[in-house]
């Protein structure tokens, strides 16, 4: 691409004038980036001519404490300076801060126009309106053209008009323009960016689709269905859909439903049917099958497509006692698709983790459902702030089938993409649509295969009750790590480090387990079930009634370590008025579960928990510790049980977007012989014994060392070596 291709229609002609607020604005970058460009880049620095880089262009009017800069000489500089870590053009040339510049330039005039035409909303809706007449509405009679675009047409301000036939110009088309001015809508700070689906994800549909003419439309049935189009990023995502019949999209909302028509328009591409509502689409595509016994209050039959997708604008909080909730959606597209269909349904997290309970809410049994008729290919957890701003919001895709194939049946793929994402970053949409095609990753804890209903009596499933979030599921063995390499390698640094314990840390017999004995595994919330532990809860208490003295207070701060244990401390009558509030016993366990899991072994008891710390009690090792059960009969002791939970496998089971909890019921525990339960805390405890002398020791040290300095600053002491001292 030539300078002179870069430059918009007319440039040479009149040139505008920019500020150097302007340029950080139109080049999106800060401030202090500009001045820095100026400054390292005048005609004075060594750092240009000879050669060189250009110099930054001279001010070619304003004042000196507001210049102002000729607009094509700033874009021609900028130019010469890639944006970093952009993907390549389809040329491949790599996109500068000159084009982006350029596009913030082109489009600075209609910007200034959003505060007198009193909304973003209806500066959006007008140049979109040009922007469909100068594409598809331009080839056609008035009379066939809808009501809606000829009045938004005919009452779009005439500077919006101007404005927009000038980028259609530049840009040299109506789609692109209509594309433009969609973009515009977080610069305008318009509530259309609230709900837009993002280009990640609309890349792994589109990836999940493949392409559309694999498969066509039938004289009943259309090929895609989209059940809330939105603006229709998905659609647009899904190809060139220009003159592809069957494609219907779905959008409750006026406003996004007018503007997608728009931009279809604006594209040439009215193959496309829009409606307000789902039952909408019986009377676009009447059924033919007549034979069929039909709904008398769906007289035309159910219109089904090849490709169901959805992404809905969810409201915040939770709705999980609402019959029309988010996991409706997903019923909705399995209704709707044909055999050997696909469908893409975007949900909520929370729809997939709550657990059944003893009486099943309307979202544990619209779930339910979806399992038991095999529908459910497979549920993909989306990286954390997938949409920007839904704050606080975590999603997860739905691939949902019609009917799966032999090997398929009764089974589903939970992948993880948040953490795909987090180890090969943007190219997680591709890295997502190979596992799904292979079945499989080759990093274990970020996909795996599940059968839907158990096929033992101990089997898991997916039909247990519990979360079939893909955090809280694929916690598996460290991989690639032979464990007994590794903890005599630690085991004999311990000795090397520790020398005064070596003869006990040698006793320390390190074996592996024979082939077909290994472990079998149980998550906690089953064990909280059977009542072989008991889950406390943390307390909120109020700052002003914790103090220095009384019962210790544990809570964030302590397990972090921001705080010894022992500093907070609530007095009982304080404690008095939180009439929930649960004091533990000997041998309870805190756990943290906020961005991994912390667990700590209560040695003496009467500690009040704070939230969001919470504990775990051993009621079978009370019993032990009152003679009333022998050490055959304790499953579980607190010293293992604190370094179980806390184990890798456990580790990474976080959800949420803001804060990443491990729910404590989805940790898992191996199910372990008493005798080698009593063997492990015995050492556990020597350890943790061993390792408070040292911290002892090391404590002694720094506080020796912080007083010698505290002496020698204030000009108080002087240290002298004794003679022959070592």
């Amino acid at each position: 691409m030539t300078m002179e291709d870069k430059m918009p229609s007319g440039a040479h002609a009149v040139s505008a004038l920019v500020s150097l607020g302007e340029i950080k604005e139109l080049a999106e970058v800060g401030r202090p980036t500009v001045s820095n460009w100026r400054r390292r880049f005048s005609k004075e620095s060594p750092h240009v001519g000879g050669g060189r880089r250009p110099p930054f262009p001279d001010p070619v009017g304003g004042s000196d404490s507001r210049p102002l800069f000729d607009a094509e000489d700033v874009a021609a500089w900028l130019d010469m300076r890639p944006i970093p870590d952009a993907e390549p053009g389809e040329d491949g040339s790599l996109p500068t801060y000159g084009d982006r510049f350029r596009s913030g330039l082109r489009l600075r005039g209609l910007v200034a126009l959003r505060h007198e035409l009193g909304s973003a909303e209806r500066l959006i809706i007008e140049a979109l309106a040009v922007c469909a007449m100068a594409g598809e509405g331009g080839d056609r009679p008035p009379e066939t053209l809808p009501v809606e675009l000829l009045t938004d047409v005919e009452a779009a301000d005439p500077r919006v008009a101007r404005a927009v036939r000038q980028l259609i110009e530049e840009l040299g088309s109506p789609g692109a323009a209509a594309e433009t001015v969609l973009a515009l809508a977080e610069r305008l700070e318009s509530d259309l960016i609230m709900d837009t689906t993002p280009s990640t994800l609309a890349e792994l549909v589109s990836r999940l689709v493949g392409p559309l003419d694999a498969v066509s439309p039938g004289p009943d049935h259309p090929t895609v269905i989209n059940l809330c189009a939105g603006t229709g990023e998905l659609l647009f995502a899904l190809g060139d859909v220009r003159g592809s019949g069957g494609m219907v999209a779905v959008e409750r909302d006026p406003l996004r439903r007018k503007l997608l028509l728009y931009r279809l328009f604006g594209h040439h591409r009215t193959a496309v049917d829009v409606c307000a509502r789902p039952e909408e689409l019986d009377t676009l595509w009447p059924s033919e099958q007549r034979d069929l016994p039909l709904d008398p209050e769906a007289p035309w039959g159910t219109t089904s497509g090849d490709v169901v997708l959805a992404d809905p604008p969810y409201a915040a909080g939770e709705r999980e006692f609402d019959e029309n909730g988010p996991l409706s959606w997903a019923l909705e597209a399995m209704r709707r698709m044909n055999p050997g269909g696909r469908g893409l349904v975007v949900v909520p997290s929370w729809t997939l983790s709550r657990p059944r309970g003893t009486t099943p809410t309307p979202n544990a049994r619209m779930r339910e459902e979806l399992l038991s008729r095999d529908a459910v290919a497979a549920v993909i957890q989306l990286p954390r702030r997938i949409h920007r701003f839904r704050t606080g919001a975590e999603h997860a895709l739905l691939v949902l089938r019609d009917e799966a194939s032999a090997e398929r049946r009764g089974r589903a793929l939970l992948v993880d993409a948040d953490r795909i994402a987090r180890r090969v970053g943007g190219a997680w949409p591709a890295y997502v649509a190979k596992v799904l095609e292979d079945g499989r990753s080759p990093v274990a804890e970020e996909a795996r295969d599940f059968p839907v209903s158990a096929t033992g009596p101990r089997g898991e499933a997916l039909l247990d009750g519990r979360s079939v979030l893909p955090a809280h599921r694929l916690g598996t063995k460290e991989q690639g790590l032979d464990h007994v390499s590794a903890t005599l390698d630690a085991r004999r640094e311990a000795a090397t480090a520790l020398p005064h314990i070596k003869e006990w840390i040698g006793d320390l017999h390190v074996v592996r387990r024979v082939p077909g004995s290994e472990a079998a595994h149980r998550k906690v919330g089953e064990h909280l079930r059977a009542g072989q532990l008991r889950l406390l809860a943390g307390h909120r208490i109020r700052e002003s009634d914790i103090g220095d003295a009384g019962l210790m207070v544990v809570g964030r701060e302590e397990m972090l370590g921001a705080l010894p244990l022992g500093q907070r401390r609530i007095a009982l009558e304080d404690l008095a008025a939180y009439p929930q509030a649960q004091t533990t016993e000997r041998g309870d366990v805190f756990l943290l579960t906020e961005h991994g899991v912390r667990a700590q072994v209560d040695d003496a008891g009467g500690c009040v928990l704070l939230a969001p710390v919470q504990g775990l009690r051993i009621p079978a090792y009370r019993r032990f510790l009152a003679g009333e059960v022998g050490p055959e009969q304790v499953w579980m002791r607190p010293h293992p049980l604190a370094k179980l939970l806390a184990a890798p496998r456990n580790q990474h089971r976080g959800s949420g977007s803001l804060v990443r909890r491990v729910s404590v019921r989805d940790m898992d525990l191996p199910e372990l012989p008493p005798e080698e339960v009593a063997e492990l805390e015995a050492v556990l405890t020597e350890t943790d014994r061993q390792r408070a002398d040292v911290r002892r020791q090391l404590a002694a040290l720094d506080n020796l060392a912080l007083r010698l300095a505290a002496g020698v600053a204030d000009g108080d002491l002087t240290l002298r070596r004794r003679p022959g001292g070592a």
